[in-house]
């Protein structure tokens, strides 16, 4: 297990310094913690989160978004029409609900196309796990800064606390 706290540490550390995103339970400890210490502005929606994370790029903030990887439907036109012609980079924490075909039922066709879809658009991502998440979080934000494209982090049930 990854301590939130710890994890937005590292994201400070980093240059991350906008934060938004739709609830999701794998994410709540991030989500409290980000609440009570740096900020979080929580959205109605995936696609409206991609769009307050490209305005705060243009302002000159580096933004993450929390999202639910059930979200990336909503979301998908608002990053390849936006983010991707434009080159308006983000970093994406997406909760991994449906992985391996364990979850609510609603979860397992997304949690099994998940990856397929990010790789259709032209997204980039890895699965962050305990052990390699310093090494992600440099080629995030080398993918970030040098190519102005978004970078997404697929996070599987369990890795983060709930609560800090």
């Amino acid at each position: 297990m990854l301590s939130s706290k710890t994890f937005i540490e590292k994201l400070h550390g980093h240059g991350f310094d906008f934060f938004t995103g739709v609830p999701c339970s794998l994410l709540s400890g991030l989500i409290s913690s980000l609440e009570e210490s740096s900020g979080y502005l929580p959205s109605v929606r995936e696609d409206a989160a991609v769009g307050l994370c490209a305005g705060a790029f243009m302002a000159g903030k580096q933004p993450v978004l929390l999202m639910q990887n059930s979200g990336l439907g909503y979301s998908l036109n608002a990053f390849t029409s936006l983010n991707l012609i434009y080159g308006l980079p983000v970093l994406v924490i997406m909760s991994w609900r449906g992985c391996g075909g364990n979850d609510a039922p609603e979860h397992i066709i997304m949690g099994a196309v998940n990856e397929k879809l990010l790789a259709t658009a032209g997204m980039d991502h890895d699965v962050l796990t305990r052990d390699n998440v310093d090494a992600l979080l440099v080629q995030a934000v080398d993918q970030i800064k040098n190519k102005k494209l978004p970078y997404t982090l697929l996070v599987k049930k369990g890795l983060f606390d709930e609560r800090h």
